[in-house]
């Protein structure tokens, strides 16, 4: 499907919500999963963290996103942590403890394994300096492999969790006729004071720092690909002057869950996701093809 903008839209979403409204698809059950708005200070505002996923990937291939990814069973261990407590980020995400120590970590995780960046110190009010170095991008890869737990690798060098340095600040689940569903929770983050950004990743053929107001025009002429939640927390960002300000606005935001919604409309499908009108698509309704 054609758009004037860069919404990813894959062309074989209009035959999976034909098949919905008609009752022929059964949703699968997303997955947990979390992604990190990482910001770095610059003389015209802050710029964000981006990276462009590799074509060859199976979901959004092409697409420009942040750090992030599913959570592992592993996240829901006994992390060394500091900051609010599973209990307190419970209340905060709507969910129970477990889950909300699964999600943090994850978002901690996913940020070391796609950008290099640890949010994590050797005690509570600090931060590693540097996470550069073979050994540390052993560390990754082995992360990457499912080689290592994110919880060991914080025991063997000694170094705890700063939950205390994460915002959460939206959340948004797959939309039913997605094959791959994630319930996904946003978090922002700023770079900590002497660590810098990996390139690329296994994942992603191109990492860059831009600016909110610089993606979303490229977005918005057709020429950076984004999933929605992208571009619409790209476009929350842009009244903020600072990470810190972002950081700071993050305590008051919505975390009501932004799910899409696909109604037969006369002779068509209109697809919507709630509080985000340009997203909104219209195909025709036709039959849903017979599965072979």
């Amino acid at each position: 499907m054609s758009t004037v903008n860069g919404q990813w839209f894959p062309p074989e979403w209009a035959e999976r919500m034909r098949a919905l409204v008609h009752g022929g698809l059964t949703p699968v059950a997303p997955r947990r999963a979390a992604t990190v708005l990482l910001l770095r200070d610059g003389p015209g505002g802050p710029a964000v963290h981006m990276l462009r996923r590799r074509a060859s990937m199976a979901f959004a291939g092409g697409a420009y996103a942040y750090p992030g990814g599913s959570v592992d069973p592993r996240d829901a261990r006994d992390v060394p942590w500091a900051g609010p407590s599973p209990a307190a980020w419970a209340a905060r995400l709507g969910t129970d403890p477990d889950a909300a120590r699964a999600v943090v970590c994850a978002a901690v995780r996913e940020t070391f394994e796609e950008a290099g960046v640890l949010l994590a110190g050797p005690e509570p009010g600090t931060v590693v300096a540097d996470t550069t170095g073979e050994d540390w991008e052993a560390d990754r890869a082995a992360l990457v492999g499912h080689e290592l737990s994110f919880a060991d690798l914080l025991r063997r060098r000694g170094l705890v969790l700063r939950s205390d340095l994460l915002g959460a600040w939206a959340r948004w689940i797959t939309p039913e006729f997605e094959p791959r569903r994630y319930d996904t929770w946003f978090f922002v983050a700023a770079l900590p004071r002497g660590q810098r950004a990996a390139g690329v990743s296994a994942e992603a053929d191109r990492a860059e720092w831009v600016r909110p107001a610089d993606a979303a025009a490229g977005y918005d002429r057709g020429e950076l690909l984004m999933m929605p939640p992208t571009i619409a927390t790209l476009r929350e960002l842009l009244p903020y002057d600072s990470a810190s300000a972002a950081l700071a606005a993050s305590g008051d935001r919505d975390l009501t869950a932004v799910l899409a919604q696909v109604r037969l409309v006369a002779d068509e499908i209109v697809v919507s996701w709630p509080g985000h009108d340009e997203f909104t698509r219209r195909i025709a309704a036709g039959a849903p093809k017979a599965s072979s």
